[in-house]
């Protein structure tokens, strides 16, 4: 396995389209790339790839360079030792899950046995040992999924890309994968990168975020610091989510002095990093401490009073309790009863069960 660094700089023009992004992943880093349709981001992939060939730039991992345009560099696809986790796991249909997963050990050169034994190993580890003598057709999409993961790590890839992997689950299958690449890509030495439209993979899964816009970067960071405190409003848009970073705790994200209660949507390990994430719709807003016992009531000062069409009005808002700024919507006629205005300090309070908890990346 590698544990080199990833280090790409590159430009790309397509019709009136122009991509042009300069980031580094380090190894066992994931980071992930966000933005809307459009944006660039499944061309960086192919760029990482080899699928396609930028103008201008470099394409570095570690001491092996996959593509410089001033020294007319461009390693083939095949010879990059990349792999890639899709939208659709894309297995062959006539092999068994063992055989799909072996396939690219094979492919590399290793035996027959050493390969199936390596297919073994890795579909125990995704929790789908059991499905060894399955064939796609037999497999639900969350399963072929697993496999999918297992089928790209056991090539043992120097780079891992992960093309919106969660994208074609359904609600009930999501969560799994995502607990399940949390926990993989914990213990990987390879430098990974995702691409999603999806705020909360790159929550659970990313340890610094690149968020994409026409074709550029318009912020890029520690994941946590991007999402919970946006510096530009197009990033505030993209998270879209309230965002509390903290520890795992029972049933709760410790964040500060307060603890952010909810329901828990992947298993968390007690004081490792974790999310509460809640939507602004889910906040009520109150001038004085709520009556009886709120399971989360937090004190801010509201920064920003945005309208949101006809019937909303976003209002933003910080709290020296934890570091994040945090959104509420509400009517107009609610901001006009409130006498609303920044630099105001009321309380914004959510119900638990408006709230899920979910483990969150290192970063």
């Amino acid at each position: 396995m590698s544990a080199a660094r990833l280090r790409a700089g590159i430009t790309l023009r397509r019709a009136a389209f122009t991509l042009e992004v300069a980031f580094a992943v380090e190894p066992g880093e994931v980071l992930a790339i966000v933005g809307p349709n459009g944006a660039g981001k499944s061309t960086v992939l192919s760029a990482l790839s080899g699928l396609v060939e930028p103008d201008h730039g470099s394409i570095e991992l570690g001491d092996h360079r996959w593509f410089d345009a001033e020294r007319a560099v461009s390693v083939a696809t095949h010879r990059r030792g990349v792999g890639l986790l899709a939208q659709q796991p894309l297995l062959f249909p006539y092999l068994s899950a063992l055989d799909n997963v072996a396939f690219g050990p094979r492919a590399g050169g290793v035996r027959k046995a050493a390969a199936r034994a390596r297919a073994h190993a890795w579909l125990e580890e995704v929790g789908a040992a059991e499905l060894a003598a399955r064939r796609p057709g037999g497999l639900s999409g969350g399963q072929a999924q697993r496999v999918a993961l297992a089928r790209a790590l056991a090539a043992d890839p120097d780079l891992l890309l992960l093309d919106e992997p969660l994208a074609a689950l359904d609600v009930d299958a999501a969560p799994d994968m995502r607990g399940l690449l949390h926990r993989v890509l914990r213990g990987q030495r390879r430098p990974t990168v995702l691409v999603t439209h999806d705020v909360l993979d790159a929550v659970v899964l990313a340890d610094r975020v690149l968020v994409l816009s026409e074709g550029g970067a318009v912020e890029q960071g520690v994941t946590r610091e991007v999402l919970a405190r946006p510096r530009t409003a197009f990033t505030a848009r993209i998270a879209g989510l309230n965002l509390v970073g903290g520890t795992g705790g029972d049933s709760a994200v410790l964040a500060g002095d307060v603890a952010i209660s909810g329901r828990v949507v992947e298993p968390i390990e007690r004081d490792r990093p974790a999310a509460a994430v809640f939507a602004p719709s889910a906040v009520a807003v109150h001038r004085q401490p709520p009556h009886g016992s709120p399971r989360n009531a937090v004190r801010v000062r509201l920064t920003g009073l945005e309208p949101r069409g006809e019937d909303v009005v976003r209002l933003r808002a910080a709290t020296r309790t934890f570091e994040a700024v945090l959104a509420a919507d509400v009517t107009p006629a609610a901001a006009a009863e409130l006498s609303l205005a920044v630099d105001d300090e009321v309380w914004f309070v959510v119900k638990a069960t408006e709230v899920a908890i979910h483990p969150a990346s290192d970063g």
